[in-house]
């Protein structure tokens, strides 16, 4: 990728993982200084070693769990602290819960993916922008595709996602004359270990894999660096004039009429 973040610090949440650790692998790769973070101590410090390894940037991983607006703002004040600046926050960190429709989701449980889903897009913007605005930096927001379509099944997750390319929309109107650009992305399929694991423990896995790569008129799902790539670019100053777009990374998968089929038996018993 022609594009350069020398000497650049790029925060990436939910960044030992999945779309997240697709991100993290292209700044790598442009020459910034990436942390990631996650709750989980599981995959990050090593993704983080095998990044710095690589080169020619370096990562390095944080733990925290970034539904906690106190943990979060405390893990941004220290980067900034140790790192001496922030130039991209790229929010990413979220949870599906899975695939229920409205009568089944509880008030609890659609209040708790919002704080899990969207709060922190909200809290790490809030806590991010006083760095951001001193050397007009970005913010890229990861939503979803289903902000745009909708999804069978997933009223709460939806709502979430939708609140994402709003809230992105609303900061790059308040943000455009501080000098901060915010954009987003929205994925859609893209194979993941996550979605690996959905497949292997669906009652159909094969069927629902063949299904779901059906979907895109370029015939595949993506991959986590292919989504990175987008969110690289609109951080990047090659994209100096953008701000507030969504900019949709998901094959065309949203193109097109045709038939709509019911789909719950690739899902459940």
């Amino acid at each position: 990728m022609n594009i350069s973040f020398a000497g650049k610090v790029v925060l990436v949440t939910g960044g030992s993982d999945g779309i997240g650790a697709g991100c993290a692998r292209v700044f790598a790769e442009s020459g910034a200084r990436v942390i990631i973070s996650s709750r989980s101590s599981e995959r990050g410090p090593d993704l983080a070693a095998t990044l710095s390894a690589a080169g020619p940037g370096s990562c390095r991983f944080v733990a925290c769990d970034v539904a906690d607006p106190g943990a979060l703002r405390s893990m941004i004040d220290t980067i900034v602290a140790e790192e001496g600046d922030l130039h991209v926050l790229v929010n990413n960190a979220g949870q599906n819960f899975g695939w229920r429709p409205i009568d089944e989701v509880t008030i609890e449980e659609f209040v708790e993916i919002l704080r899990i889903d969207l709060v922190p897009y909200f809290a790490g913007a809030k806590f991010a922008l006083p760095h951001l605005r001193k050397n007009h930096g970005a913010i890229v927001n990861v939503g979803s595709i289903v902000a745009e379509t909708g999804f069978y099944w997933n009223p709460d997750y939806v709502a979430a996602k939708g609140g994402i390319s709003s809230l992105t929309k609303a900061l790059a109107i308040d943000e455009s004359v501080n000098g901060v650009r915010v954009n987003a992305v929205l994925p859609g399929n893209i194979l993941t270990r996550r979605r690996r694991s959905i497949e292997a423990e669906a009652v159909n896995g094969s069927q629902l894999h063949d299904f779901l790569e059906s979907w895109q008129w370029l015939g595949r799902s993506g991959e986590p660096e292919e989504v990175g790539y987008a969110v690289a670019f609109l951080a990047s100053d090659q994209a100096s004039f953008i701000t507030g777009a969504t900019l949709i990374v998901s094959g065309g998968v949203e193109l097109g009429m045709g038939r709509k089929v019911p789909y719950s038996d690739l899902f459940h018993e």
